[in-house]
């Protein structure tokens, strides 16, 4: 049987069909993948510790990120910043969170990074799914922004102190030294923005419930970024921490009391209890507004650990041509390969 006979009668059996000119053809139809698929990146290079750095367990550093297929390309970034400044950078253990089981996404980051200490985590979206609310930016929305609530549940039980950091952000100090911040009696370690107009962050209906304001009574309550927090899992864990931010979020579902996703409940929890951390670990808001992204100047001030906060992700920005003029403080921790230089090699 001639190859050609043979290719027409799989176009036959196909299904579905179209009619072409009066003749029934078949369509073959190109699978569609369950998840978009996963961009290529270039292995980067491989850090090793200085003499000064010891191999004990109390010597690891613990960091939580989320993985998120339209993020990746930030955390690939956010790691490599993270390792390059290290001082101690076989120390430094990742504990990634994904919504998804996703080995498509897990050998990519083990092909970036050959010598990474690393593991994965399926988040459960349906804990928290039924629990969000509708925000300013639908990003914001998503059950993976808030697994930063059940990081004590998921992390295995002899890690008692994380550091949390979103995808959108790249250190450029050595994270040690966030990482030995002393909280006291503290839960949560952030940079704390006190000039910040904290009653912007609640809805009338909050400020004017007499119950509900006196949530900060006796405190100096200060706007703090969750995505860059050092986070004490044993006392969380003891507190009740997760079940206490769901009591918030089921008042919002109620009241509407704020606008913004994951973040008020933290604040309505912490703000004027926490541990402050010098600025230089978070300079946020380079993404812009949550609105349009608008392009925003660094502050001034020595700088530790840039954030881009907001609607404007700098991957975009500069893939886009548009870039920021900070967006290109980002770029040399890019480890994409564009299909553009993958042909030229």
């Amino acid at each position: 049987m001639s190859p050609i006979y043979l290719l027409l009668l799989l176009l036959l059996l196909l299904q579905p069909t179209i009619i072409v000119n009066g003749i029934r053809v078949g369509v073959i139809r190109r699978p569609v993948p369950e998840v978009a698929d996963v961009p290529v990146f270039r292995e980067a290079p491989a850090f090793r510790n200085g003499d000064t750095c010891g191999t004990k367990e109390e010597d690891k550093i613990h960091i939580a990120m989320t993985l998120d297929g339209n993020y990746l390309r930030g955390t690939m970034a956010a790691v490599l910043s993270i390792l390059q400044h290290s001082t101690c950078p076989e120390n430094v253990y990742f504990h990634f969170l994904s919504a998804r089981v996703a080995p498509d996404i897990y050998s990519s980051i083990n092909s970036t990074f050959p010598y990474l200490s690393f593991n994965t985590y399926r988040f459960n979206s349906n804990v928290v799914r039924g629990k969000i609310s509708k925000s300013i930016r639908q990003a914001l929305d998503q059950p993976l922004n808030y697994a930063r609530i059940y990081l004590a549940d998921v992390l295995p039980a002899n890690v008692n102190r994380i550091i949390y950091l979103d995808s959108d952000i790249v250190v450029v100090d050595d994270v040690e030294k966030l990482w030995r911040v002393e909280l006291g009696d503290k839960v949560v370690a952030a940079p704390e923005y006190c000039h910040a107009n904290f009653t912007n962050y609640f809805t009338e209906t909050f400020w004017s419930d007499p119950e509900m304001v006196k949530t900060f009574e006796g405190k100096n309550p200060c706007y703090f970024n969750t995505g860059v927090m050092v986070i004490d899992v044993e006392k969380w864990r003891g507190g009740g921490y997760a079940q206490k931010v769901e009591k918030w979020m089921a008042v919002q579902k109620k009241k509407r009391i704020y606008h913004l996703g994951s973040l008020p409940p933290f604040l309505l929890i912490f703000a004027g209890n926490i541990k402050g951390v010098d600025h230089r670990w978070n300079q946020h808001g380079l993404g812009g507004d949550n609105f349009e992204g608008k392009c925003r100047n660094l502050h001034p001030g020595p700088i530790s650990l840039l954030h881009w906060s907001g609607k404007g992700k700098p991957w975009l920005r500069l893939d886009s041509r548009k870039p920021c003029s900070v967006d290109h403080l980002w770029a040399p921790y890019d480890l994409y390969r564009s299909s553009r230089i993958h042909f030229e090699e």
